[in-house]
């Protein structure tokens, strides 16, 4: 007696990185100190270079803990501190050196750097009125050009894709880093449109030869904090 086919199901695709692909995870910094005037951070290379704040190391400590059993074969940081001071935790629990990436340190802010872009956002000067209407950084008085800051970016994620075939990394880095890297993955017009990563954050972007694919933005499960 003959028994009916069974019949075929197909699921849905779950996405899985195509061969070669390299699997980026994008982490802010902890929450930095705050910009006091009577106190300025130190400069590296003309940028301001705070120490995390007490914050900001509590969210260094969830960021390992989170992304501890990721299979991360490698760890990235910038010239300026507070990126290393966030990976540390990850890089003990993993037992990895954090090699550095100068190209993704944060865009420079020119005259504005030192705690002066906090403050004169605080206070509603009109240039910042003015960056966010032309969705440019270099509205800034001596600020880096649009242009160089996309550029390496570009340039730096290319090279750690290239240098990372078939691996997951992590990389710490800046809010406007992060919303570079995503704003050029998306092909978004608006160059601003993913500004505001929180601290402590983690973005996943898989990187596929000239090919940029989103995966996750701005992930804070790990913090456990409410909706903003």
């Amino acid at each position: 007696m003959s028994t009916p086919e069974q019949e075929v199901e197909y699921r849905q695709h779950r996405f899985s990185p195509p061969p070669g692909a390299t699997e980026i995870f994008l982490v802010r910094h902890g929450e930095s100190a705050p910009a006091k005037g009577d106190n300025p951070f130190d400069l590296v290379d003309g940028q301001a270079d705070p120490d995390l704040a007490p914050e900001g190391r509590d969210h260094a400590e969830q960021v390992g803990r989170r992304l501890a059993d990721e299979r991360i074969s490698a760890l990235y940081v910038t010239t300026l501190r507070r990126t290393p001071q966030t990976a540390a935790p990850l890089a003990a629990k993993l037992g990895l050196t954090p090699e550095v990436e100068p190209d993704l340190r944060e865009i420079h802010l020119g005259d504005w750097e030192n705690g002066l872009f906090r403050r004169y956002t605080h206070e509603g000067h009109p240039i910042v009125e003015e960056l966010w209407r032309e969705q440019r950084w270099d509205v800034i008085p001596g600020a880096e050009t649009m242009e160089s800051f996309g550029g390496r970016i570009k340039a730096a994620i290319g090279r750690l894709a290239a240098a990372n075939p078939d691996r997951r990394i992590a990389v710490f880095t800046h809010g406007g880093v992060i919303g570079e890297v995503f704003a050029q993955a998306s092909g978004a017009t608006n160059r601003f449109a993913f500004l505001g990563a929180d601290n402590g954050s983690i973005s996943h972007l898989v990187v596929s030869g000239e090919t940029w694919m989103v995966r996750r933005f701005n992930d804070t499960s790990h913090l456990q904090s409410p909706f903003g």
